[in-house]
């Protein structure tokens, strides 16, 4: 049963989906990089007309919450992927770099973000879980593998990478970054 209130969406045709998936990408790009774009500009970019961004996200506000909704479901829901593909360890240095991305293109959303959360909205609401969570299935997962410490408090590794992202994360500091996560996975290595 829906909740009181909230609104039931039809599922997306491919076509629709596959415009407002181009849409976010772009948007999240052109964030990510720190430039002021228009409306116009990201629909043009996405390869679709402005009406057609208008029909997904009628304001610019509404965009910029879909797109960070939509980072921090990627940069999560993609955990168990990782986890398959590779050993604990390398699993969780690729979502690091994952994580300076996704908090690369927040730094570009944050004016319409504090806005969106000015006005009422619970947009944070469960992401810090959310990434906490992420984090721990990495840490038992290498704690498991013998890969990875066991006595990692997951709040502490969010904080040092988020660390990284304010030291070294613009764009052209993407090396010094690699550097220093690199580092914080040393000091995460089962010894």
């Amino acid at each position: 049963m829906a909740e009181s209130g909230a609104v039931q969406e039809r599922p997306l045709r491919a076509d629709a989906r596959r415009n407002r998936e181009r849409l976010l990408e772009v948007a999240v790009q052109a964030f990510a990089e720190g430039r002021e774009v228009s409306l116009e500009g990201i629909a043009k970019a996405a390869g679709v007309g402005i009406g057609t961004l208008y029909r997904h996200f009628p304001t610019r506000e509404a965009l910029v919450e879909a797109a960070y909704r939509n980072e921090v479901a990627r940069l999560c829901d993609g955990v168990p992927g990782l986890l398959a593909a590779a050993p604990a360890d390398g699993a969780m240095r690729t979502w690091m770099d994952r994580f300076v991305d996704y908090m690369t293109a927040k730094r570009g959303m944050v004016d319409t973000l504090r806005a969106i959360v000015a006005s009422g909205t619970d947009l944070f609401g469960g992401t810090k879980t959310r990434m906490r969570e992420a984090v721990q299935s990495f840490l038992d997962a290498g704690a498991e593998q013998g890969v990875l410490r066991a006595d990692v408090d997951p709040e502490d590794v969010l904080t040092a990478v988020t660390g990284v992202t304010l030291a070294a994360g613009a764009p052209h500091q993407r090396e010094q970054a690699g550097r220093l996560l690199d580092l914080i996975m040393d000091g995460l290595r089962a010894r």
